[in-house]
C-alpha cells in the first residue's frame, strides 16, 4: 500500500507536480478522524475499559465519531442528544438537537459541523447542527434510514441507505441538492453491483468507496465511477459486517457485529482484533454486538458495545511501525 508521505513523493516528479502536492496538502487538512499508521501485526490490550456506559450514552449506541483533537461524539438512540468529550475528558457535554431523534450514525466535518442521521417523522433524515451558530439544518431528506455517513477530501457527504440497498451523494459546497447513487442498483442482490442492507462506509484519498455490505457478509470496494465492485478479501468468516474504517495504508478495520469482534485486512489477510473470544459477553474481553469502531489520535480504538450498552476502549500495546 502507498502512504500519504509516499504519494507526496512521487506526485513531486510529475509534469503537474505543483498543482498536485497542492491538491494532496489541502486533503490532508480537509480530514477530520485519525487514520493512524499502523503495521499490520500491531496489537492491542484484549481487554477493555469502560470509557462510557448506558447510564451516559443510553440503551444499544450505534455511532461513534473521534475528531483529530481527540473529541469523541456518541449519538443517543432514543433522546435528541450528543454526548461530547472533549480530548478523552472524564466528563461530557451534552449537545440537544431540536426536532431530531433516534440517532444511527454521526460525522463531524473538519469545520466541526456535525451530520446525523436520524429516524425523524414524519420522513429519515441527515441533520447538519452548525458548530458556528448552535443551529441545525437539514441536510438530506431520505427514504429510509441511514447507519453510514462520510465526508471526503472533497467535502462530499455519503450516506448508505440501508433498506434502499445503495449509497448515495451530495456535494456539500454546492447549492445544488442534487443526490448521485455511488453504489448499488436499489434492489438487493449479491452481484457484483448490487448491495443488501449497507451499512458503515468509508472513502479514501482516491475517492474510492468501502461499504459493509452488512446481508452479504462481505466488504466491497467502489472504485470512483464503477458500478462493479471488488469484494475484499477476508479470509475471516464475517457474520453481519457493520461498520468500516481504514488506517493511511489502506487496511480496513471491521466491526464484524454477531461475532461479536473487531477484525483487520492487511497483507497476511485478516485477523482479530479485540472480542477474539468466538462468543458474546459483558467481561473485560468480551462484546455483545461490535457496531461501530474509531480511532483516537493514540491508536487506542474505541468500539460501541451495542448489546453492552457501553462505550469500549482498547488501548494500543504494540505498534512495530512507530507513532
Amino acid at each position: 500500500m502507498i502512504s500519504l508521505d509516499e504519494t507526496i513523493a512521487s506526485t513531486v516528479n510529475t509534469s503537474n507536480s505543483l498543482l498536485q502536492l497542492v491538491v494532496i496538502v489541502n486533503a490532508s487538512n480537509n480530514i477530520s478522524y485519525n487514520q493512524p499508521k499502523l503495521d499490520p501485526l500491531t496489537v492491542w490490550n484484549s481487554n477493555g475499559i469502560t470509557f462510557a456506559d448506558n447510564n451516559t450514552i443510553g440503551l444499544s449506541p450505534y455511532g461513534i465519531f473521534i475528531n483529530q483533537h481527540n473529541t469523541i461524539y456518541v449519538p443517543n438512540r432514543y433522546t435528541t442528544s450528543i454526548k461530547i468529550w472533549s480530548n478523552e475528558s472524564v466528563n461530557s457535554t451534552t449537545i440537544i438537537s431540536a426536532g431530531s431523534s433516534g440517532y444511527h450514525a454521526i460525522f463531524v466535518a473538519s469545520n466541526n459541523d456535525m451530520y446525523i442521521a436520524s429516524k425523524t417523522h414524519p420522513s429519515p433524515q441527515i441533520t447538519r447542527w452548525n458548530s458556528n451558530t448552535n443551529n441545525s439544518d437539514v441536510a438530506v431528506y431520505m427514504s429510509s434510514y441511514s447507519f453510514g455517513l462520510f465526508i471526503d477530501i472533497n467535502n462530499t457527504l455519503y450516506f448508505s441507505i440501508r433498506d434502499q440497498h445503495h449509497v448515495l451523494s451530495r456535494s456539500l459546497v454546492s447549492s445544488s441538492n442534487t443526490l448521485t447513487v455511488v453504489a448499488g442498483t436499489s434492489c438487493s442482490g449479491s452481484s457484483i453491483n448490487m448491495l443488501n442492507r449497507p451499512h458503515g462506509i468509508a472513502v479514501d484519498t482516491n475517492f474510492d468507496l468501502y461499504g459493509a455490505d452488512y446481508g452479504n457478509n462481505r466488504v466491497q470496494r467502489f472504485r470512483l465511477g464503477q458500478s462493479n465492485a471488488i469484494t475484499i478479501n477476508i479470509t475471516l468468516q464475517l457474520n453481519d459486517p457493520i461498520g468500516v474504517v481504514m488506517d493511511s495504508n489502506k487496511y480496513l478495520y471491521i466491526a464484524d457485529l454477531n461475532n461479536h469482534r473487531v477484525i483487520s485486512s492487511g497483507p497476511f489477510g485478516s485477523r482479530c482484533i479485540v472480542g477474539c473470544s468466538g462468543s458474546s459477553g459483558s467481561t473485560a474481553n468480551k462484546l455483545d454486538g461490535a457496531r461501530n469502531i474509531a480511532f483516537d489520535s493514540y491508536s487506542n480504538l474505541f468500539v460501541t458495545d451495542q448489546g453492552n450498552g457501553r462505550l469500549q476502549k482498547f488501548q494500543l500495546l504494540t505498534d512495530l511501525c512507530g507513532k
